[in-house]
């Protein structure tokens, strides 16, 4: 297993995620805790030293399950992390009761790692404002060694993220996000990784593998990687693409079975970042299954637009849309937005198709785009 160095601690560069563990009968708040058990254990011997759980992973479950399977193995041959759920605003009413509730189900004395969980722009202004003490509660439990380092998780934008850290920015020490080959480009993972890199702040690594869409790819894309490392499995092109990142500490998998965990402790025996030119190819890659709508960004459009919105932008949220499925992330970036130039702005005037060299129907596309996000 390959280690990083994290203040003073040796942390297994993958960690395991406990937000997708094996259930019975698709229910996902009845984890199968016999096929859990199979996996922690293989997973210590194997040297994985790092878990990662949540208040609201598995419906409340997975804290419980995980606290249990540890509690086998002694406290200090693990590091062992969750979330304040300030995702939900009346989680705010009882910080206190639901950290004590996490420790107690977790079976610990205190947290190794702590993150304030999932800032986004739905949460940051509860987050930050001091009436609701999370800033306070967290310096007093880390003061009484009940947390041992302070993190947070984003899915925000650059902004938000920044307003985070002008009011939490003195306590954080390391960062969660949310980082593929994908969403370097798409998701502006890239423009988070800079203001980390300012900040001196490590950086933790969610969605490896964007949910699974990154495991297994298209027929020829395939061919392409294979090409370039005959040996590698599709998997393990993401994990060796976060390799190349000098400031990702620890790698996060939601392992959900016993062979995408031995494959992936594979992969972490040894350290083999891409290339330069690997992960060019990965980008290009990445720009193909994203390019639903063949927008090259000629830009002839935005001169014709009546409502004067910037298409090819919307072009590339509706493909990475199509791409994702995630309606709560396009939602996000067209909130960014003001509404006269979100894709519902559209007239359909069409003035637009008829300079488009691509003979993109953009009037139909926005259309789609609407209904598809009510």
């Amino acid at each position: 297993m390959v280690y990083r160095e994290f203040c003073g601690l040796k942390l297994s560069a993958l960690g395991l995620g406990t937000m997708r563990f094996p259930t019975i009968d698709g229910d996902d708040s009845k984890i199968d805790e016999a096929k859990v058990e199979e996996m922690f254990a293989y997973a210590i011997e194997n040297g994985i030293n790092y878990f990662d759980t949540a208040y609201g992973y598995h419906r409340g479950e997975s804290e419980r399950v995980v606290g249990k399977m540890l509690s086998k193995y002694p406290r200090e041959s693990f590091y062992l992390a969750t979330k304040f759920p300030g995702y939900n605003i009346e989680n705010f009413k009882n910080i206190s009761g639901i950290f004590e509730s996490q420790l107690e189900k977790c079976l610990v004395d205190y947290f190794d790692f702590y993150l304030v969980h999932t800032v986004s722009e739905n949460n940051i202004d509860a987050y930050l404002d001091p009436k609701n003490g999370l800033y306070d509660f967290l310096v007093e439990q880390k003061k009484n060694g009940r947390i041992k380092h302070i993190g947070f998780s984003v899915h925000a934008t650059l902004d938000t993220t920044k307003r985070f850290l002008e009011g939490f920015g003195d306590i954080i020490e390391f960062c969660q996000v949310q980082l593929n080959w994908i969403d370097y480009d798409y998701q502006k993972a890239s423009d988070k990784l800079a203001l980390l890199a300012e900040r001196n702040i490590p950086v933790w690594v969610m969605e490896p593998l964007r949910g699974g869409k990154l495991a297994k790819l298209d027929g020829k894309h395939e061919e392409r990687l294979k090409a370039l490392r005959p040996e590698a499995n599709i998997p393990e092109w993401s994990f060796r693409y976060l390799q190349s990142f000098p400031s990702v500490v620890v790698t996060l998998s939601g392992m959900s079975n016993m062979q995408q965990l031995a494959d992936n402790i594979r992969t972490f025996e040894s350290e083999n970042p891409l290339t330069g030119e690997e992960i060019n190819e990965l980008y290009d890659i990445a720009r193909n299954m994203l390019e639903t709508v063949p927008c090259t960004e000629c830009r002839y459009c935005t001169e014709k637009c009546p409502m004067a919105l910037d298409i090819p932008s919307l072009i590339k949220s509706y493909n990475s849309f199509c791409f994702s499925g995630s309606v709560s992330r396009a939602t996000k970036a067209l909130e960014e937005l003001a509404e006269d130039k979100r894709p519902s702005a559209c007239i359909a005037c069409r003035a637009c198709e008829q300079v488009c060299p691509q003979t993109i129907k953009i009037s139909e596309v926005f259309a789609d785009f609407t209904e598809r996000l009510k």
